[in-house]
C-alpha cells in the first residue's frame, strides 16, 4: 500500500475505502479500526517521525471522512505516538535511541519467558491456528508490503501472547510495539533480509509445537534482537 504523504490539500471527494484491518484478533469499532490502520503505518515507519499529516490527507488514504481519522489520531496522541499541531494536523513523535533500547529491554523481559512457557502449556490446536498469520507475514515480506507485514506480525505476536491468558500483558506489549515503531523495515526489505526475519515466525511455531523450550528461547531472543538492529541500521 502506498504511504500517505504530508499535505495541506483536502480531497474533494472520497472513494470507497479498503477494508480496514482488525489487529490482534480484536473486534473493534470503526474508529478503532482506523486507529489500528494508522498505528500499523506508524509502526512500519510509513508515517515518518517529525512529519505533519492532516486529517483530510489521511482520510483520503482510507476513503473515509476526516472525522473518524481525526478521532483516531487523538487516540494515538493519548498514546504518545503523535502530537496535535493546531490548524495543521498531527506530527509523528520522534523516539530516541535510549527509548528504543528501553522498549526492547522491556519487551524481552515480558515476551521471551512468556513464549518459552507456552512450549509446555499451549494447546497445539491454538498454536497451529496461528500458522496462517505466520504465512501471511512471509507472503508480505516476499511482496515487500510493509503495512501487511506489520498487520500480520501484530496479529501473530499478540495472538501468541494471548495464549498465556493475561490480557493486561497483551495490551502492554501492544503499546510497546506502537511506541517503538520499526523504522528499519524499509531498509530490511530493500536488502532482502526481511524474508529471513519473517520465516522465523514459522520456525518459532514449529519449536513450540515440538515442546522445545530451549529452541523457543533462542528464536525469540534472535527475533527481538533483529528489532533493535533494524532501528540501529535506520539511524545510520
Amino acid at each position: 500500500m502506498a504511504a500517505p504523504r504530508p499535505s495541506s490539500q483536502t480531497p474533494a471527494a472520497s472513494a470507497p475505502g479498503p477494508d480496514l484491518p482488525v489487529l490482534g484478533g480484536r473486534r473493534s469499532s470503526y474508529r478503532e479500526r482506523v486507529a489500528d490502520a494508522l498505528r500499523a503505518a506508524l509502526i512500519a515507519g510509513e508515517l515518518r517521525p517529525g512529519e505533519v499529516y492532516s486529517a483530510p490527507t489521511l482520510a483520503a488514504r482510507f476513503g473515509v471522512s476526516a472525522t473518524p481519522v481525526r478521532e483516531a489520531m487523538l487516540d494515538l496522541a493519548k498514546e504518545g505516538l503523535v502530537d496535535a499541531v493546531p490548524n495543521k494536523g498531527f506530527r509523528v513523535t520522534e523516539v530516541s535511541d535510549r527509548q528504543l533500547d528501553e522498549y526492547t529491554h522491556v519487551r524481552a523481559l515480558i515476551e521471551i519467558p512468556t513464549v518459552v512457557a507456552l512450549a509446555t502449556t499451549a494447546d497445539p490446536v491454538s498454536l497451529e491456528a496461528l500458522r496462517p498469520a505466520a504465512r501471511e507475514i512471509v507472503a508480505a515480506a516476499v511482496a515487500g508490503d510493509l503495512i501487511a507485514y506489520v498487520e500480520a506480525d501484530t496479529r501473530f505476536h499478540l495472538g501468541l501472547l494471548a495464549l498465556a491468558g493475561n490480557s493486561h500483558l497483551v495490551e502492554v506489549v501492544r503499546g510497546l510495539r506502537g511506541r517503538a515503531r520499526l523504522y528499519g523495515l524499509t531498509a530490511l526489505s530493500a536488502s532482502g533480509r526481511l524474508l529471513a526475519s519473517a520465516e522465523e515466525h514459522l520456525e518459532l511455531l514449529d519449536a513450540l509445537l515440538a515442546r522445545d523450550g530451549r529452541a523457543v528461547h533462542e528464536i525469540m531472543t534472535r527475533h527481538l534482537g533483529h528489532v533493535r538492529g533494524l532501528w540501529a541500521a535506520a539511524r545510520d
